[in-house]
C-alpha cells in the first residue's frame, strides 16, 4: 500500500475589519492603522458593523466611536453595548488626535461650510476669524461634508485630507487651528474572549433596581477597594420608562484583585452586572 499524507489544513480567512464608512473617515485612518494589512470594508452605521462582527467574531473586527473630547459619547455604540445586541466584546481602546482639514476649490470663495458637528464647534474660533459670515451645515460625517462640498459651487467642507483625494476638492489649509485639543476614541470590537491579555481597562454594563440609594451603593464599591472609575453613562432602558442602565468604565483588568472584589461587592446590589470587556488602551495615533 501506498503512503498515506495527512491533508493540508485549510489557510486561515484573512482578518476582515469593519469601519463606519464611508471611505475616507476618520474611522478608516484608525482601522488602517491598527489593522494593517487586514481587508477593510467601510459599513454605514455601528449596527452593522457589530452585527458584521457577530457573525464571524474569530475572523472579522470591527473599529467604531465611542467618545469625541467635546461631542461627548456616541449613544448608538453605548446603547448596542448595553443591549448586548448584537453580541460583542471589546478588544482594545483606540483613539485618534484629529487634525481637520478646510477643503474647497482654489479660486473659488467659500460661502457654504459642511462638517460634522464636533469639527464645527472645535474650530469656531478659526472659522469667525478666517470665513467671517460662512454659512455653515452639519452633516452626518466629515466624509458627508466633502461629498456634499464637491457637487456644490462655492461650498467647503472641514474634513480629513485624504477626502481631498478622494472627492478631487483642494486643501485650502491644514492643519485647521482648533480651539480645544480633538481626540476621537474608538473600539476594537470582536473575539469571544471579553478578558484580553494586558488590559489596562475594564467596561460594564449595570443595571440597577429603580429604588434611592443604588446608584450610590454601586459607586462605593469601587470606591472602597480604591478602583478608579474614568467613565460613567447613563441611558434609557427601552420599555422600561424611568428606568436607566448605567455603561461603567473602570481602570484596571478584570482580573486584578481590587477590581474583583469591588465587582463582588457590587454585584448583588444589581439586577444585571456585565463585563462588555476588559482591554487593554493603545497610545493616540496621529491622523
Amino acid at each position: 500500500m501506498g503512503k498515506t499524507h495527512p491533508k493540508s489544513a485549510a489557510p486561515a480567512e484573512p482578518l476582515t475589519v469593519a469601519y463606519l464608512g464611508p471611505e475616507g473617515t476618520y474611522s478608516q485612518v484608525v482601522a488602517e492603522k491598527r489593522f494593517r494589512g487586514a481587508h477593510l470594508v467601510p459599513l454605514p452605521s455601528v449596527l452593522e458593523i457589530c452585527a458584521f462582527v457577530a457573525e464571524k467574531p474569530q475572523r472579522r473586527r470591527g473599529v467604531v466611536p465611542i467618545e469625541n473630547s467635546s461631542g461627548g459619547a456616541i449613544y448608538e455604540t453605548v446603547d448596542i453595548l448595553l443591549e448586548n445586541h448584537p453580541p460583542v466584546c471589546i478588544q482594545e481602546e483606540l483613539s485618534l488626535n484629529v487634525r481637520l482639514a478646510l477643503l474647497g476649490r482654489r479660486g473659488e470663495k467659500i460661502k457654504v461650510l459642511y462638517s460634522h458637528f464636533a469639527p464645527l464647534e472645535h474650530c469656531a474660533s478659526w472659522l469667525a476669524r478666517r470665513l467671517p459670515g460662512v454659512v455653515t451645515h452639519v452633516v452626518g460625517s466629515t466624509a458627508v461634508a466633502a461629498q456634499r462640498a464637491a457637487v456644490e459651487r462655492y461650498s467647503g467642507a472641514l474634513a480629513n485630507r485624504r477626502q481631498a483625494r478622494i472627492t478631487g476638492l483642494d486643501i485650502m489649509e491644514y492643519p485647521v487651528q482648533s480651539d480645544v485639543p480633538n481626540l476621537t476614541v474608538f473600539l476594537a470590537l470582536g473575539g469571544t474572549s471579553r478578558i484580553q491579555p494586558r488590559a489596562t481597562k475594564t467596561t460594564l454594563a449595570v443595571k440597577l433596581p429603580n429604588k434611592p440609594g443604588t446608584l450610590c451603593t454601586l459607586l462605593e464599591a469601587f470606591r472602597d477597594q480604591d478602583v478608579n472609575l474614568s467613565r460613567l453613562i447613563s441611558r434609557p432602558i427601552r420599555g422600561c420608562p424611568r428606568q436607566y442602565a448605567f455603561l461603567v468604565d473602570i481602570d484596571g483588568a478584570a482580573g486584578d484583585a481590587p477590581v474583583r472584589r469591588a465587582l463582588a461587592i457590587a454585584r448583588p446590589h444589581c439586577v444585571e452586572l456585565r463585563i462588555v470587556g476588559s482591554f487593554p488602551s493603545r497610545r493616540p495615533y496621529q491622523s
